[in-house]
């Protein structure tokens, strides 16, 4: 799976569905691409920034999960995948989300159960910095810690879009003084991400660097006005010759 197929798809979803959250989706793509490098047969993932799923959908067609045709279709009717992930259309969406704040909780509810039960198996939950503000992610965060959930791994998808309404200032210190395991990398380096993505004997935490709109230097930007903006064919087309 090519980083640069992701990104082709979601620019092509996007444009054939005229909507999408393009640049939230193109952040993405190396944290999903690293994901699906180490994920075990029991471990699962949670997209709790599920605006960004068309990366998620990329992903999901490129393992031959979905059609491309559904992944174009996005969000029209009696199609399997929506604006957000729904897991009563797709069996390997595992939760469904959308509504920021409340991935974490069903990530750590399910790492808990696995722990209770005896199951094998890494819960991952991408998060998205803006949603940081929610006091049930820092609740989430407190449970998973006192329950000693070393089966857990939140990855932040640090874009910056939280600077709309507050300036930037997730730091390794915040994540470590609740008692997380704790990694700062390159949002897009696969082989740092991979490097990251294991547990020790605490709940992680990869707080992982990334660019809003990345692949796409139009987008990159001016990632704002791009939110839930569709291309035009022109656009289209140079953003495809980008990406390559």
């Amino acid at each position: 799976m090519k980083a640069k197929d992701m990104r082709r798809i979601i620019v092509q979803a996007a444009h054939h569905a005229k909507h999408g959250h393009m640049p939230s989706a193109l952040s993405l793509v190396e944290i999903l691409k690293s994901y699906s490098e180490v994920k075990q047969e029991q471990d699962e993932i949670v997209l709790s920034k599920g605006h960004g799923c068309l990366a998620l959908y990329a992903m999901l067609h490129l393992q031959g999960h979905v059609s491309l045709d559904e992944v174009l279709n996005f969000g029209k009717y009696n199609m399997k995948l929506g604006g957000h992930p729904d897991r009563n259309k797709l069996e390997q969406i595992y939760a469904s989300t959308g509504s920021l704040g409340h991935g974490l909780p069903i990530a750590v509810g399910a790492a808990m159960a696995k722990k209770i039960q005896k199951k094998k198996g890494n819960i991952f939950c991408i998060v998205g910095d803006g949603e940081i503000n929610e006091g049930s992610i820092w609740e989430s965060l407190l449970i998973a810690v006192n329950n000693k959930l070393n089966n857990l791994i939140v990855i932040i998808d640090y874009n910056k879009s939280q600077i709309r309404s507050l300036e930037p200032n997730l730091n390794t210190k915040m994540f470590k003084s609740f008692g997380c395991d704790v990694a700062l990398v390159d949002g897009h380096d696969v082989e740092q991400l991979i490097d990251s993505m294991s547990v020790v004997d605490k709940p992680k935490v990869v707080l992982a660097n990334t660019i809003k709109g990345k692949g796409v230097k139009e987008i990159e930007d001016n990632m704002f006005a791009w939110h839930h903006r569709a291309p035009t064919d022109e656009e289209y087309e140079k953003f495809i010759e980008v990406i390559g």
